[in-house]
């Protein structure tokens, strides 16, 4: 987390629709992939499923697409810092850079609905996702902290949805389940700025075999058919 200056962003914030003669506005989706393997990712098929779910039930609904394994942003340098805390932008890749981090945060004030793909590396996330968390947890944007404890700046009523994919087991009485920092992460780093509705779609024991990975696959499939709206 860091500090930033207030107007280091020059993005206009999305608030809620609050009622009254305004019309709302169509619902949007926000789709994350996290995963190096492309078609082979048991992530990328499942976050593509849930988006085609919320379709289903939001007919009309527009997506904002993120790859960010095919259009990675930069992980954070200390020139990255010097730029948020007021000082010259070095060059322009970094300004280009700084943009994208805008963006990110635009994307989650923007949308209702959030699908993020994210597989265990190395019983965490991806660098690739923890770089994109890197900039969209920005303080005096996205969060604050206050005399009560830290609060977080985004809208109330948006909904998150994870496609978790893992080699192994971590649930339940496993061995392994002391090492699971993917899933308890996810979820206390996004309720941090606000993200508390959280639902995750879990195909785990990818790498035991034939049959208990497309059981996995087909359990997580079919958790995905019974979303409602």
């Amino acid at each position: 987390m860091f500090k930033t200056l207030k107007n280091f962003f020059t993005h206009i914030e999305t608030t809620p629709h609050t009622g009254g003669s305004e019309v709302p506005s169509m619902t949007a989706i926000l789709h994350i992939d996290s995963s190096i393997l492309g078609g082979y990712s048991v992530s990328r098929t499942l976050t593509a499923d849930i988006v085609a779910k919320q379709l289903a039930l939001h007919p009309g609904a527009r997506v904002i697409r993120r790859d960010l394994v095919v259009d990675a942003a930069l992980h954070l340098s200390d020139a990255h810092m010097a730029a948020f805390q007021g000082g010259a932008v070095s060059n322009p890749a970094l300004g280009e850079d700084l943009a994208v981090g805008g963006a990110y945060v635009d994307d989650l004030f923007a949308a209702d609905i959030v699908v993020i793909g994210a597989p265990m590396y190395n019983f965490s996330v991806p660098s690739q996702l923890k770089a994109w968390i890197d900039r969209v947890c920005v303080a005096g944007r996205t969060f604050r902290y206050t005399p009560n404890g830290p609060e977080g700046l985004l809208p109330r009523g948006k909904k998150v949805f994870i496609a978790s994919a893992r080699g192994g087991i971590y649930t339940g009485d496993s061995p392994a389940a002391a090492l699971e920092h993917q899933e308890s992460y996810l979820r206390g780093v996004l309720g941090f700025i606000g993200l508390t509705d959280v639902t995750i779609i879990r195909a785990e024991g990818l790498n035991l075999g034939d049959e208990p990975k497309a059981a996995a696959i087909a359990k997580a499939r079919a958790q995905i058919e019974a979303l409602a709206a």
